[in-house]
């Protein structure tokens, strides 16, 4: 009797674990994805231009935050709502942004889908390109 108690509990913490890990994977999911496809020095010193395709979770945001130059936007995939200095702007594929340097902005994928946007990045070289805003 006490050995089958002891698989039991054995069992029942092996479960119990795996759960766990398994929320804990998902609650490490990155809401926002970015995939580099180039990046070049350009001819004005100290700058360079750096292009990604920018995927966000459905239903999720990207944390409020700054480049260090500017990002130019076209929507690829998805409704996309960006918050850009407060302002507020609803786009779609096709659509294009322009986010000056140093604002503060986020995006928010408003569907159930993919949410994609190709991201130009025109900014001084050497820095971070993203600064999170608190």
């Amino acid at each position: 009797m006490h050995m089958k108690t002891t698989r039991i509990m054995a069992v029942a913490a092996l479960i119990g674990a795996g759960g766990l890990a398994l929320h804990a994977a998902l609650a490490q999911q990155p809401t926002t994805k970015r995939i580099d496809l180039q990046r070049h020095d350009l001819s004005i010193p100290g700058r360079e231009t750096i292009q990604a395709i920018v995927e966000i979770a459905p239903g999720q945001a990207s944390p409020r935050h700054t480049h260090p130059g500017e990002e130019i936007i076209y929507v690829l995939e998805g409704t996309l709502e960006y918050e850009i200095a407060g302002k507020v702007t609803r786009v779609k594929p096709g659509d294009v942004l322009f986010v000056p340097a140093g604002t503060p902005h986020l995006a928010r994928n408003l569907g159930t889908g993919r949410g994609a946007e190709l991201a130009t990045y025109v900014v001084e070289k050497g820095k971070p390109l993203i600064t999170i805003v608190e």
